[in-house]
Parts: structure tokens; C-alpha cells; sequence
């Protein structure tokens, strides 16, 4: 059953407001018992009138078994679609389909582990921490955004994790720069195996890069647009080099939202590589 994908109506229990962000938490019955760190959840948003056809989709910020399973959806409004979302209240209901998506990969022993996220992009590792912690794994956050309003997650990230470090680009919260500029130390001094991240892809881009000077595996998140969630529409391929060494676009809602970093083409995306297998000149091995 773990991972198997439902449609349900989802009833809406709480909404607030955590500083920058919204926090939307749904009764969703078979989606939470379902659901592994990593995981997202597509919802139909604008109602049954609307013009908005396509869905939006989120990664889940919490799951918990009251009222028979809910999930903790957090977002920033930058559109009609999740500017409705923000209005919803109370016993209003939603559309929701998932878990979907591929979740992160645990370790099989027990391992020290860097989680990295940037703006609400941290949401998902809150989930994927427990599960590390359940493992006998060390946790160390390293958690930034914008301005302060924009970390999310500081308090519950210090109260779970060996060390947290928490960066803003003003210099509002802790030390002033970006998650990858802290990245490199808190790797050295906490000894780590790997890295785990979810970010915007430029971000996920230069956390892989740091991942591979110090020659540890490192999984990432993408937060690209998923239309429908499930691999029909093709809007949210990326460039990804696969194990034979070739290079194929994949969607990132059924072959990710979670990839080994450095798979992924970062340079390429929004592109299809020449290279890549069913380009007009593709089919090139890719040789790291």
C-alpha cells in the first residue's frame, strides 16, 4: 500500500500563517498512512467553476493520524491558484491526489546527514529528518532564506537536529549568505556521508556542486511545475544522465521529485540537451 497513489476529498482542518508562508493542514483519509518523506500531493484548485484546469501540486509538510489522516501542506502565494488556496477556511474541501512522486532514499545504516533547504523549500526535510533520526542517523540543518521572515522551520530544526546554522541574504538571521555558502563548513566539521536538499534549482545546483568536492552522495528535490502530477503532461521534464551513462529527459513528478544530484544536468534545464536521447542529434553517452 506505501506509496500507492488515491484521489480523495480532502477536508480542510486548519490554515494559518507562518511568517512569510501559508500552512494549509487537510483531513486527506489514505493519503497520510501512504506517504514517505519526499512525497507530494497534486490538488485541484479554483473549484468546480473554475478556468484554472490544471493542478498544483506541493510537497507534504507533515503527516499525522488524527481525524483519520492528515497532511500539512506549507506555500507562498505567486499565482491565482495558490492565492485561492490561501483563502480557504475551515471544513472547506479539496481534491487531492497522492502521495506521488518518488521519496528520498534512507540510508541502510546508520549515517551523518546534512539537510539543506532554502525558503519553504525546507518543509520537506522535516518529514525525511524523523525518518533519518528512526534510522540512528545524526541530523545537522542548514536552513536559509531571503530574510528572516523567509527561514522556515528554525525552531523545530534546532530542537531536532546536532547542529542547525541558518543563513539570510540580508543578514536579518543568522550568518549573512546564501545555504551554500555555510554548506562546505558544517560538511567538514560534522563528518558528513551525505547530503539532502530541496531548494530552487539553482540553489540545488550549487549544493550538489559542494556535495562532490567533498565526494559524498547528495539527493535533491526539484521544485519544478507539475501540471498534472502524474506524468501525462510532460511540463516538468529535466535532463537527467541515467546509469548506462545516457542522458534522457525525465518528469520530474514520476521519475523524482527526488534525484541523486549529480545526475542531474542543472546547466540544461529548460533545455533538451543535444545530446540527450530522442534530441534531434541525440543519444551521446554522457563521461563525467
Amino acid at each position: 500500500m506505501a506509496g500507492t497513489p488515491v484521489q480523495v476529498t480532502g477536508t480542510v482542518l486548519t490554515t494559518r500563517r507562518v511568517d512569510a508562508y501559508h500552512a494549509l493542514t487537510v483531513v486527506a483519509p489514505g493519503i497520510a498512512e501512504r506517504y514517505r518523506p519526499g512525497h507530494f500531493v497534486s490538488v485541484a484548485v479554483g473549484g468546480a467553476y473554475t478556468s484554472m484546469v490544471t493542478r498544483r501540486a506541493f510537497f507534504i509538510h507533515d503527516v499525522k493520524a488524527d481525524y483519520g489522516g492528515t497532511v500539512e501542506l506549507v506555500f507562498t502565494t505567486g499565482g491565482p491558484g495558490t492565492a485561492w488556496l490561501a483563502e480557504r477556511r475551515a471544513r472547506d474541501t479539496l481534491d487531492l491526489v497522492g502521495p506521488l512522486g518518488r521519496p528520498f532514499p534512507l540510508p541502510r545504516d546508520p549515517a551523518h546527514c546534512v539537510l539543506v533547504g532554502s525558503d519553504y523549500g525546507s518543509a520537506v526535510l522535516f518529514p525525511l529528518a524523523d525518518a533519518l533520526l528512526e534510522r540512528g542517523c545524526r541530523v545537522d540543518f542548514v536552513i536559509g532564506g531571503a530574510e528572516a521572515e523567509r527561514v522556515f522551520g528554525a525552531m523545530r530544526a534546532r530542537r531536532m537536529a546536532e547542529t542547525t546554522t541558518l543563513t539570510t541574504q540580508d543578514g536579518s538571521l543568522g550568518l549573512r549568505g546564501t545555504v551554500t555558502d555555510a554548506l562546505p563548513s558544517v560538511i567538514a566539521d560534522t563528518r558528513a556521508d551525505a547530503v539532502y536538499a530541496c531548494a530552487p534549482m539553482a540553489t540545488l545546483r550549487a549544493v550538489t556542486a559542494v556535495a562532490m568536492e567533498f565526494d559524498i552522495p547528495v539527493q535533491v528535490a526539484v521544485e519544478e511545475s507539475m501540471a498534472c502530477g502524474i506524468g501525462v503532461c510532460m511540463t516538468c521534464v529535466l535532463p537527467v544522465i541515467g546509469d548506462d551513462g545516457a542522458t534522457r529527459m525525465v518528469r520530474a513528478c514520476a521519475e523524482g521529485p527526488v534525484f541523486r544530484g549529480e545526475r542531474v544536468r542543472f546547466e540544461d534545464v529548460g533545455t533538451i540537451p543535444f545530446d540527450a536521447l530522442g534530441a534531434p542529434g541525440g543519444g551521446v553517452r554522457h563521461v563525467s
